[in-house]
């Protein structure tokens, strides 16, 4: 293993906050030419928060309620924008023992509700859309379970498919019981990937999209008790990243395009040598050129920066800063690649840090607005 531990220094700080500032000077002047409409995932009753978001400013200013669906864990848009499809970490719906996922159309920076449909248990907290645009895959957390939906004009139908896994970790208070966390496809659109937490598992599937339905093709089986949350993959078409929670590492992972396996590369530990607090790996982000890599941990609550080899995906440490809040549950690149935003669970706002387009590197210092329980962070 390798691990990351890092900060700027001062002058790289200065550096990555003149850069983005110069940066933004480039950018359109006009105020309504500046602004993009921006979707919170909340976990709360208002289920989805709307921002706007200044891209020469890197201000948020609220913008109201999008859409009252109770406790939304994770947003996600078609390929063409106009429909947002949202998952509810809810215990019951429609009278059911089931979570929820719903779609709505997106039309000048409002949502119109769609559809709802339950999902296959309880607690779903991640949906993730193909490449087409007519599948949904849906996590169910605490049920420990996944489920796919066709889309058809931005509506869901009733789950098409749907499997209950019954893996179970080392860990007794963590790992009792499966606990699909995150969905995700493959580059070319043939493969679907669950990632189950509590099993130590990613499910592999091959994908019908005319109907829906997965066909099981593999199991990816990470470390024992390292939990494996989210998977993403690289611009270059045969790396992945494998975030385990538990454990805090990273498996780097060579995708196979024939079978779509996934083979271990290397195991990065995130943490810094000696560190002996709370651990909680989360969520990954890939610029666009594929030379930086980012990830979180909660338990330190950090981001910790790689630069990555565009070629190969090999991982080198760059910095480790802070999230600007506690319990840093997403985060992503604004369309600039300018500004991080990061959605801080627990501390309620949305932290905001300059990024040197260049190197990639992270200002140390940002700035935070309200938004309450953030989850997700979506680009409209």
């Amino acid at each position: 293993m390798i691990s990351a531990m890092k900060k700027l220094s001062r002058r790289e700080f200065m550096m990555t906050a003149s850069a983005a500032a110069l940066a933004a000077t480039a950018l359109p002047t006009s105020a309504a030419a500046r602004r993009q409409r921006v979707f919170i995932a909340s976990n709360t009753p208002n289920g989805i928060l709307a921002y706007d978001w200044d891209t020469a400013t890197a201000e948020l200013t609220p913008a109201g309620v999008a859409a009252k669906f109770d406790n939304v864990d994770w947003v996600a848009c078609s390929p063409d924008r106009k429909v947002l499809f949202a998952a509810a970490e809810v215990n019951s719906f429609n009278g059911k023992p089931t979570g929820a996922v719903a779609s709505y159309r997106v039309e000048n920076g409002e949502l119109q509700q769609l559809s709802a449909q339950n999902s296959a248990s309880t607690g779903t907290c991640h949906v993730a859309l193909d490449q087409t645009g007519r599948v949904l895959l849906a996590a169910d957390y605490f049920g420990g379970s996944a489920a796919s939906f066709l889309v058809t004009d931005g509506r869901l139908s009733p789950l098409v498919w749907s499997e209950h896994y019954t893996e179970h970790g080392p860990d007794p208070e963590r790992q009792p019981t499966a606990h699909a966390h995150f969905a995700s496809f493959s580059p070319d659109n043939r493969f679907a990937y669950i990632n189950d937490l509590g099993g130590d598992s990613i499910h592999i599937y091959t994908v019908n999209t005319a109907t829906a339905k997965l066909t099981p093709a593999g199991t990816y089986k990470a470390k024992a008790g390292a939990g494996p949350r989210t998977l993403h993959f690289h611009p270059n078409r045969h790396t992945a990243y494998s975030l385990n929670e538990m454990a805090s590492t990273v498996d780097v992972l060579a995708w196979n395009k024939a079978d779509g396996l996934l083979t271990l590369v290397k195991r990065i530990d995130l943490l810094p040598e000696g560190y002996h607090g709370p651990t909680g790996g989360c969520d990954t982000v890939i610029s666009k050129d594929g030379t930086s890599v980012y990830f979180d941990n909660r338990g330190d609550s950090s981001l910790y920066h790689f630069r990555a080899d565009p070629k190969t995906g090999s991982l080198t440490p760059a910095g480790r800063t802070t999230c600007g809040g506690k319990m840093p549950r997403n985060f992503v690149l604004d369309p600039t690649e300018r500004w991080m935003l990061v959605a801080n669970q627990d501390s309620s706002q949305i932290s905001v840090f300059a990024r040197n387009p260049e190197t990639g590197a992270l200002a140390e210092e940002g700035k935070s607005f309200a938004a309450a329980t953030p989850m997700c962070i979506l680009f409209a």
